[in-house]
């Protein structure tokens, strides 16, 4: 599901990407996406990870997006955007996000630290999720 979401979040300008083959890694880890990148000569890669068994969230999913993968990148060079599963992250939110930070990342040709999520988060509140409080004058 986050696949066809992001899919048609790219969908508007579908000609500035270059999708490489699909790597599924048993047992894999984040850096294994610079050694693939690297071998495939890709400008960015997007590894989807999912959360190891037992663990409180085991549908849960984390996406890193590295620009010009390499080996030898640190964490702090990867975009991380966790917890994408129905009852956290919802597909749709999760897919917009990447799409901006895809974007943001070929544009400004860097990853991590350096680019900041500024995307506008959706709210999606219904009647009965507004916030409970009261706002009073402080003196």
């Amino acid at each position: 599901p986050f696949l066809a979401a992001l899919l048609a979040e790219l969908q508007a300008d579908a000609s500035a990407w270059h999708m490489a083959p699909a790597v599924l890694v048993e047992q894999g880890r984040v850096a294994i996406g610079d050694d693939i990148g690297e071998r495939l000569g890709a400008r960015m890669v997007m590894v989807l990870i999912g959360e190891r068994p037992g663990l409180s969230s085991p549908d849960s999913m984390g996406i890193y997006l590295t620009w010009a993968p390499r080996r030898g990148r640190n964490d702090a060079e990867r975009n991380c955007i966790s917890n994408v599963r129905p009852e956290g992250l919802d597909y749709p939110e999760a897919a917009r996000r990447t799409a901006w930070l895809l974007r943001a990342a070929r544009s400004r040709e860097r990853t991590g630290v350096v680019l900041k999520d500024e995307s506008a988060p959706v709210l999606r509140l219904g009647h009965d999720d507004a916030p409970d409080f009261t706002l009073t004058r402080r003196e």
